[in-house]
């Protein structure tokens, strides 16, 4: 078994802003294997399908950000052998680039930090540079909406990236 998860802040009112673009990767993901967001578990909410003869879990943690270690040890104790790849956004990467890792620390990101935390290193991990606005308040510019017509094309390359890496 294979899960994504994506992180993401759950209320309505941080969709598609910088800290959400895992969630909007898992959607494209989810767009491309044509299944849906209908199953809540461990604390995220689920969309399940299969990915050649595997089955394969997307997960949007319904926690906040920083908190989504919890969402993710409660699917590390149901799913002892499942391979397990995180997508969230960075700031210490250029704007549209991403970078692919098989383990490691959580780095600058309080959500990454939080499942090291609670589950260890051991985790591939998708971080898709986000930048940073130097005149902006860090939290305020992580929670800010970002431009759809620039990011559209960059989702579509890392789901296409993540689905790529699972196979």
């Amino acid at each position: 078994m294979k899960i994504v998860v994506g992180l993401g802040n759950y209320e309505p009112k941080y969709d598609h802003t910088y800290h959400n673009i895992g969630f909007d990767i898992l959607d494209e993901i989810a767009k491309k294997l044509n299944i849906s967001f209908t199953k809540k578990m461990c604390k995220g909410l689920v969309a399940e399908g299969r990915l050649g003869r595997e089955k394969i879990l997307l997960v949007k943690p319904q926690t906040f950000v920083n908190l989504s270690g919890y969402c993710v040890k409660e699917l590390k104790q149901k799913f002892k052998d499942a391979r397990f790849l995180v997508v969230a956004d960075d700031i210490d990467l250029p704007k549209g680039n991403f970078r692919y890792k098989e383990r490691g620390s959580g780095g600058t990101h309080n959500g990454l930090r939080n499942i090291v935390e609670l589950i260890g290193e051991d985790f591939e991990r998708i971080r898709v540079g986000i930048g940073r606005d130097i005149f902006m308040d860090l939290a305020d510019y992580v929670l800010s909406k970002y431009d759809r017509e620039y990011f559209a094309p960059i989702i579509v390359k890392v789901a296409d990236e993540v689905l790529n890496r699972l196979k």
